[in-house]
């Protein structure tokens, strides 16, 4: 027979040797032949995997800087006074308290340009509100705050310093007291003086006003 053929079902199905071959052709690409698997078969191009974008580096917010710390504020210091005729001008330090007594440093500078001689107390007057000089006697003596070592003559070169201790009681227990609204002081009684306003609590009331003489250092 020309044809092959199977009977299904009570009819034959003819199967052509040229249908095979078309079939068979259009099975491997129009190649003419059957390729085995896993030959000439190109290789899968990897697709390329989409990087993953790295996190963005955590960076930390600027620290905003501190503001500039102020060095710890010293106390303003007190201007020197205008300098006198006699070239010697006296400042008075803060007071300080022992129990009943008071005592402030009074400290002689050479405010002029000459060379300025010491020999001896200060001169010291305790003023009313007015201005008025208050019945206040002072004594040349040491107190609480440091004995008095006498004068000591000295020549005290242009800006040269040296110092006296002031010291009285201010307190009503102590006796009789006066209340005074300044001093006035100078190097010496045929000085300039300077008029030193007191203020504060109890430090206007007085008795006597006990005064060390001008030394370089402080007597203790």
């Amino acid at each position: 027979m020309g044809a092959m053929g199977e009977r299904v079902r009570g009819r034959t199905r003819t199967w052509r040797p040229a249908a095979v071959v078309v079939l068979l052709t259009a099975l491997t690409g129009c190649s003419g032949f059957l390729v085995p698997a896993g030959e000439g078969e190109r290789e899968p191009t990897p697709t390329a995997r989409a990087a993953t974008p790295l996190p963005p580096s955590v960076t930390p917010p600027p620290v905003a800087d501190a503001p500039a710390q102020a060095p710890d504020p010293s106390p303003t210091p007190t201007p020197m006074p205008t300098c006198p005729a006699s070239g010697a001008v006296v400042t008075m330090g803060e007071v300080q308290s022992v129990m009943m007594s008071r005592a402030a440093v009074l400290t002689l500078t050479n405010c002029g340009s000459k060379p300025y001689r010491v020999d001896g107390y200060p001169s010291v007057q305790a003023l009313g509100e007015d201005g008025e000089r208050l019945p206040v006697k002072v004594n040349p003596a040491g107190s609480v705050f440091g004995q008095d070592k006498g004068p000591e003559p000295r020549t005290l070169k242009p800006g040269a310093t040296v110092q006296s201790m002031l010291a009285w009681v201010s307190t009503q227990e102590g006796g009789e007291l006066v209340m005074a609204d300044a001093l006035e002081l100078a190097a010496a009684p045929d000085a300039g003086a300077r008029v030193q306003p007191l203020e504060g609590h109890d430090i206007r009331y007085m008795d006597e006003l006990n005064i060390t003489a001008w030394r370089a250092e402080l007597p203790e």
